[in-house]
């Protein structure tokens, strides 16, 4: 049994499927498909072990054993109860929660272990049903792909006693495409998908649509020659790609990679798996290891400082407990949930589906956004722009000679037609359509690239109309049609005529030239025919900008976020884009730039340059690592199956409505809305939930770490505990409900001015400088028992534990007011209504505890009527240095 060299398939696989340094560094190598680019035919079947006549059923076997099937990568699904699972242990606010709820259950406090159980259920559960409906990326990829192939087979041998006569010749046939291998020979015509990554062998006439691959719209002529120019595999002539498709010709070729192996499945493939963690993630990981890091420093002394001091070592272990339930921000999963929630409501409305919820809080914290152009900015259709003469003039003679060939010619109508037909009002086409008549037509030949129609007039003359590339138009025309009338095509007015084309080209058009002449009436016509025809003018066509595209840039940018054009296209194309939308260019990066940079290299050009053109989708990728690795938080706005790889390496991908499936599914948000301007209105939501959910962050964890500073000093010189343990969790109970609807909140303009990102450094410096001071209040507090209401004892401990718990609540449920802003809270910037609701709410519970019938449950005694006196005064002290201290703090070092 002979056996395929496995050079090509071991290869290619990991080839494709680095990305960032690796792929750097497997770029310093040539890639192994292009050992089938400087090859010919023959010596590639050689390569391959096959003879080309068709692999019979057992080779076929063989194959399908050592290569797999022909099946992009799938994306394997966790059960229901491993996804609950993994979410659950990936949080470690979760994992904590559990613990001391586990710990709070074999201490006798089911009610404690319950709440904080539920906490963690609500949080999980939430989330995991809001990105339930999240569909799946690579199905889309195989949906396109779930067709059947013409390849040559040799069939199975008949039975015995029924011989027939054909056995052992190849014949073609239809294989499903999952069923086809390398060595496989397959028979290409227009309309085809290509089925697999294959090395051509023959082509007439051949062009291949791989904008899906590359991001360029217009068709790419391939032949089955030695190219030995390509310097990667997607600029190589002779190879096609799984995921692109034959516009039109026909082709021979056989297959050299399939399945995961090919350019597609590495796609595919880079779809597949964990997403890249994004800076929200990040951020919630690393508050939440700073709560543990306080814990792990708190929890301890107390438990120590009460086991000594008081000897009752249960009661100061329950206690400890209750106090790393107090440091823990618990209901964090369940408020970050909420806001996201609320977030991708409020979206929803503005036709934005979201579909991960952290994305919402991505968007609002994103600095630079890279897009690609086409569909994006621009309305990924050809429209023609101009018609004009060989002075550069409007002619609409042009545009109707333009029309009668685009309406006649009974090919395949490209975009290019399409754009001349609409171009034409409805009364005019009526008008051509019955003065001109169709007689035949000279097909459009790659070769030649151009095409002509046969036109009888009413007066029965024929007229020859061709349209094509210009040079080729150039080179069959011998007169040129001027106002004037007509004169001879001198070197001069050649030159002319190619200065206006390129002066087009220049701003980015797409320039088609138009000849005719009048010809003799005959049986038919062939390509003898084109042949001394006037010059008569241009047809220009532009892939224009969505309307909304500049304001949406200027927008962006107003709000501090940089714009970066990332496309597969032309730069020539987006230069004349970036001008329309106002985009101001002063530096510029090629697809071969930036594969020749190192890491660093790319790092640093990445800060001065805007936009990068002729980017493969793995270079996208490098761009957008480079950013990260910059310290940027970064979007990526996406249409194609070639953007597919950067939507996931961005902290955001986003998606619009004119996208293919696979790059809506890959993406965390997609637009329904044509207009871009929703961009901006994404980034301040954004931004405005995160500014809620830091709210919570900075009161919770700067009270709480204040009130067990306040513990540590209690528990060295009291003779009880300061305040008992199931009275600790019901502090952060009520708490935490008055927290729940920060979400409806409202938030600074300034706040919203700039991208904001998480800041752990910020975060610990506030709680530091702000914590303490709730430690100064509280043990004023403690001094107003002890001295003036003589809760100085154990038998008068539930007094002083009552008054310390209503201190307690009081002040950082107030407190939100001032924490929640940058400004004067009441004058200068108020709560939303619910928020001071729930705050009052709160505040009017804890008062009247000690006073009702759950009051001995829970170890309260009334307070006499002097103490709601002294705490008005503490209380309004505690408001007004808090507002002094962070005013400093704002000043010293900015808003958080």
């Amino acid at each position: 049994m002979f056996k395929i060299n496995p050079l090509p398939f071991a290869v290619v696989v990991p080839a494709l499927l680095r990305t960032g340094a690796d792929a750097r560094r497997a770029s310093q190598a040539p890639h192994p498909l292009l050992q089938f680019v400087r090859v010919d035919g023959p010596e590639t079947l050689a390569h391959l072990g096959v003879s080309g006549d068709g692999l019979d059923v057992d080779a076929v076997e063989r194959r399908l054993d050592e290569f797999g099937p022909n099946v992009v990568a799938q994306e394997t699904k966790r059960p229901f109860l491993l996804e609950i699972a993994h979410r659950f242990f990936t949080n470690p606010i979760n994992i904590l929660l559990t613990v001391l709820a586990v710990v709070s259950w074999v201490g006798d406090d089911r009610v404690g272990a319950g709440i904080m159980l539920a906490m963690v259920f609500m949080a999980v559960f939430l989330s995991y049903f809001q990105e339930a409906r999240t569909g799946r990326a690579v199905e889309q990829l195989r949906s396109m792909v779930s067709n059947t192939a013409t390849a040559r087979r040799i069939p199975a041998p008949a039975d015995d006693d029924d011989v027939a006569s054909d056995s052992g010749v190849a014949q073609k046939i239809e294989v499903p495409i999952e069923q086809l291998v390398p060595g496989d020979v397959v028979h290409l015509s227009a309309g085809d998908m290509i089925p697999a990554d294959l090395r051509l062998l023959t082509a007439k006439d051949l062009f291949i649509n791989q904008s899906s691959l590359t991001g360029e719209s217009m068709p790419v002529e391939k032949f089955a020659g030695i190219d030995g120019d390509a310097t990667v595999p997607l600029e190589a002539k002779n190879l096609c790609f799984m995921g692109s498709n034959v516009v039109s010709g026909s082709a021979t070729g056989v297959i050299v990679a399939t399945g995961a192996r090919t350019y597609f499945g590495a796609l595919a493939g880079s779809l597949v798996g964990e997403r890249v963690q994004t800076s929200f993630d990040r951020g919630v990981h690393r508050f939440a290891w700073l709560m543990i890091r306080f814990m792990a420093v708190m929890v301890p002394l107390v438990f120590l400082l009460n086991g000594f001091a008081k000897g009752a070592w249960l009661d100061a272990f329950m206690f400890a407990v209750a106090v790393a339930v107090g440091l823990t921000p618990e209901m964090l999963p369940m408020i970050v949930t909420i806001n996201l929630a609320k977030g991708a409501m409020a979206m929803a409305k503005k036709d934005v589906i979201v579909k991960r919820l952290n994305a919402i809080q991505n968007f609002g914290a994103i600095d630079v956004l890279c897009t690609d152009k086409t569909g994006t900015l621009t309305q990924d259709k050809v429209i023609l722009e101009r018609h004009v003469d060989l002075d550069g003039e409007d002619d609409e003679h042009v545009l109707a000679f333009a029309y009668l060939n685009s309406y006649y010619q009974t090919g395949l109508k490209n975009l290019l037609d399409v754009a001349v037909i609409d171009a034409v009002d409805e009364a005019k086409r009526r008008e051509l359509q019955a003065e001109y008549t169709l007689v035949d037509e000279v097909p459009f030949d790659f070769t030649r690239r151009r095409m002509s129609v046969i036109v009888r007039d009413a007066q029965n003359r024929h007229f020859l109309i061709a349209k094509g590339a210009v040079a080729e138009m150039v080179g069959i025309c011998n007169v040129s049609r001027t106002p004037d009338g007509h004169e001879a095509m001198s070197p001069n007015a050649v030159a002319e005529a190619r200065d206006v084309a390129r002066d087009m080209n220049d701003d980015g058009f797409r320039v088609i030239a138009l000849g005719m002449r009048e010809i003799e009436a005959k049986a038919a016509y062939s390509l003898a025919d084109e042949k001394d025809l006037t010059l008569t003018g241009f047809v220009a066509f532009l892939d224009p900008p969505k309307d909304s595209a500049a304001e949406a840039i200027r927008a962006l940018n107003d709000n501090g976020v940089a714009v970066k054009i990332l496309t597969g296209d032309n730069d020539i194309v987006t230069r004349n884009v970036c001008r329309q939308v106002g985009f101001e260019v002063t530096r510029f990066l090629l697809g071969q730039q930036v594969e020749a940079m190192s890491d660093d290299e790319l790092t640093v050009a990445t800060r001065d340059t805007q936009v990068f053109a002729r980017l493969n989708p793995q270079q996208k990728v490098r761009v957008i690592e480079a950013l990260h690795r910059d310290g940027h938080v970064v979007g990526f706005m996406g249409d194609g199956i070639n953007d597919g790889p950067a939507l996931r390496a961005a902290d955001v991908g986003i998606s619009v409505d004119t996208a293919v499936d696979i790059a809506k599914e890959a993406a965390d948000i997609i637009l329904l809305e044509k207009s871009l301007m929703v961009l901006e209105e994404g980034v301040l939501e954004g931004r405005k939930v995160f500014g809620n959910i830091l709210k919570y962050i900075k009161m919770t964890a700067s009270s709480n770490f204040g009130n067990m500073v306040s513990v540590l000093g209690a528990s060295a010189f009291l003779p009880f505990l300061p305040m008992a343990a199931v009275q600790i969790l019901l502090n952060n109970l009520l708490y935490d409900f008055s927290q729940t609807s920060v979400a409806s909140d409202e938030v600074d303009k300034e706040y919203l001015a700039r991208p904001r990102q998480w800041d752990i450094g910020a975060i610990t410096r506030f709680v530091l400088f702000i914590g303490p001071i709730s430690s100064i209040f509280d043990y004023a507090t403690f001094a107003l028992m002890w001295y003036v209401f003589k809760a100085n004892s154990p038998e008068h401990a539930t007094l002083f534990q009552t008054g310390w718990f209503v201190e307690s609540l009081l002040s950082q449920t107030l407190i939100v007011h001032v924490i929640r802003t940058g400004k004067v809270p009441f004058f200068e910037s108020r709560a939303s209504l619910p928020l001071t609701l729930t705050g009052l709410v709160i505040c009017a519970i804890g008062a009247l505890l000690p006073y009702s019938p759950l009051a001995a449950k829970f170890g309260f005694v009334a307070l006499p009527g002097l103490y709601w006196v002294y705490l008005a005064l503490i209380l309004g002290c505690y408001l007004a240095l808090t507002q002094f201290v962070k005013t400093r703090l704002i000043r010293r070092f900015g808003l958080l």
